[in-house]
């Protein structure tokens, strides 16, 4: 777990130090996959050579090599390269012509695969020291958008397209930590409870996943045929019952001792207060 800088608590210096430690603990063996929240030139500054992330829609490079000289002023920059067609203005600029035309049979279903070779990012001269990579969008008849992926490794495109759905098994933790435990109901404002929270936020729903992963499942009523070991199944188990009293604790956790018995119960707490309705005197005198 990172927490952001206490004096820069942007989200460009929080990536660029969590990635600071990816570059770290990545293995010669290992390629790092991120979605599109994060940016070639930030994988490109921490020295993260072998990546595959997601791309916008609109996402454009350059040619590693200049375009052909005939009249006006030398061109400095590569030739731009836009992977997919925009709308800009109510004008529609088109895509740019792909390099290589791939189609793949997957799970029953056609794949074209296009793909762009050696490029570079946006406005930058063309060089042969430049870190170069590759661009490739998947059109899935599965997905109403086509995947654009990047990649500065020499693999073939149907690898590409397998790497990418591993990094969907990350956003488990958020699931069970925020939705299955209710965190994203909480709202904290102290300087150190607004890192506290998310950290035991993240470590409890880790433990609650794999409890839930070890445990039989669980079915959530007699509707439930085939249940899942899914965390959400194992918290509506565990809901109601007693905490276990031969559970061993550290000292300093006690049950905090607080008298609730003028407090609403059931559906009287949802009620919207109001004062009692004081009786008519006059009725009363009839």
């Amino acid at each position: 777990m990172e927490r952001v800088h206490p004096r820069d608590g942007s989200e460009r210096r929080l990536w660029m130090d969590l990635l600071g430690q990816v570059q770290k603990g990545v293995k010669d063996n290992a390629a790092v996959v991120v979605d599109a929240g994060v940016k070639i030139s930030q994988l490109q500054a921490r020295h993260i050579e072998r990546y595959v992330v997601r791309l916008s829609s609109n996402f454009s490079a350059g040619r590693n090599t200049l375009p052909v000289h005939t009249r006006g002023r030398k061109p400095i920059y590569g030739a731009v390269v836009r992977p997919l067609a925009r709308t800009r203005k109510g004008r529609t600029i088109p895509a740019t012509p792909p390099d290589e035309h791939l189609t793949w049979l997957y799970d029953g279903r056609t794949i074209a695969i296009q793909v762009w070779r050696e490029l570079v990012l946006p406005k930058t001269v063309p060089s042969l020291t430049h870190e170069t990579f590759d661009v490739y969008a998947f059109h899935d008849p599965s997905f109403k958008q086509p995947w654009l992926l990047a990649t500065a490794l020499p693999i073939a495109a149907q690898s590409v397209y397998t790497l990418y759905p591993l990094r969907w098994s990350v956003e488990q933790l958020p699931l069970a930590a925020r939705q299955m435990l209710g965190t994203h109901r909480q709202f904290v404002h102290a300087p150190e409870a607004i890192h506290r929270l998310p950290e035991l936020a993240f470590l409890t729903g880790s433990i609650l996943s794999i409890l839930a992963a070890a445990s039989p499942p669980l079915p959530t009523g007699f509707w439930d045929r085939h249940p899942k070991p899914t965390p959400g199944r194992f918290r509506r188990a565990l809901f109601g019952k007693p905490f276990p009293r031969d559970a061993p604790l550290p000292d300093h956790f006690r049950k905090k001792r607080s008298a609730t018995d003028h407090f609403p119960k059931d559906h009287l707490a949802r009620l919207p207060t109001s004062p009692p309705i004081q009786p008519d005197p006059v009725s009363i005198a009839a």
